[in-house]
């Protein structure tokens, strides 16, 4: 199937997605010092919802943390006083994005993400939504235990240039856009949706922006501009496990 949108051709039966699935497996990636999921089935006195154990179907419980355990995608909610949904910030679900790779500078003792390797990758581009793929690109992101490991992360100055050109979603493939251990600061995640009081929202806070963080982007998938399609489920809640997928563009 083919769209055209944007005058782009758009082949909706080639999806590339761009997001790590939830098990409950080891093979899960989990962030944040908590346990794997756990998927299991509902059981009563003389019932368990399980077709292999007698039941006419299969009728799981799922206990997950959108944050630790995948992909997720964010609101502003997640950093505030007061609620707010991602069901209800994010309204549109496709969008125009630039996917860059980028290696993470040593400064100190940690690995980040600069103003400038932003800016030297976008290369004067201003899409609606930015991709970061960190290098080096190994595949045990897609299971790894990011706990006490200190991730890479992006600078303030970085999330700053990112909301100052525009861009209204943040994609990444690492846990967080903030340093594990940062006293609170939350620095990028602040600069990013314009919060400057978590407790009496600013007007100019930006509610209809969104940071997805821990993605997968397959080395196969070149640097580019692609149509994104940002698919969240509707939980009233900060955030949501999510399926970034994206289209390439001819």
């Amino acid at each position: 199937m083919k769209a055209i949108i944007n005058n782009f051709n758009i082949d909706l039966s080639k999806p590339i997605d761009i997001s790590l699935p939830l098990s409950n497996t080891d093979a899960n990636p989990i962030a944040w010092y908590i346990e794997k999921p756990v998927i299991e089935p509902v059981t009563f006195e003389n019932w368990t919802g399980k077709v292999s154990e007698g039941s006419s179907t299969n009728f799981n419980n799922i206990f997950f943390n959108p944050h630790g355990h995948g992909t997720h995608t964010e609101c502003l909610g997640h950093i505030t006083h007061d609620f707010y949904s991602i069901n209800q910030c994010l309204k549109q679900f496709f969008f125009m994005a630039e996917l860059v790779s980028i290696s993470p500078e040593v400064r100190n003792d940690d690995f980040v993400i600069t103003k400038s390797q932003i800016e030297n990758s976008l290369n004067g581009k201003t899409p609606e939504a930015i991709i970061i793929r960190t290098l080096s690109n190994n595949s045990d992101k897609k299971s790894k235990n990011y706990s006490h490991t200190n991730p890479p992360y992006l600078l303030e100055e970085a999330a700053t240039y990112i909301r100052e050109i525009g861009i209204k979603h943040l994609l990444i493939d690492l846990p967080s856009v903030d340093r594990e251990e940062d006293e609170g600061k939350l620095l990028a995640h602040k600069a990013f949706w314009n919060v400057k009081n978590t407790t009496i929202l600013n007007d100019d806070a930006r509610l209809d922006c969104t940071i997805t963080e821990l993605i997968y982007v397959d080395d196969s998938v070149s640097d580019g501009t692609y149509l994104l399609n940002l698919q969240i489920a509707s939980f009233e809640n900060d955030a949501s496990p999510s399926k970034p997928v994206l289209y390439a563009i001819h």
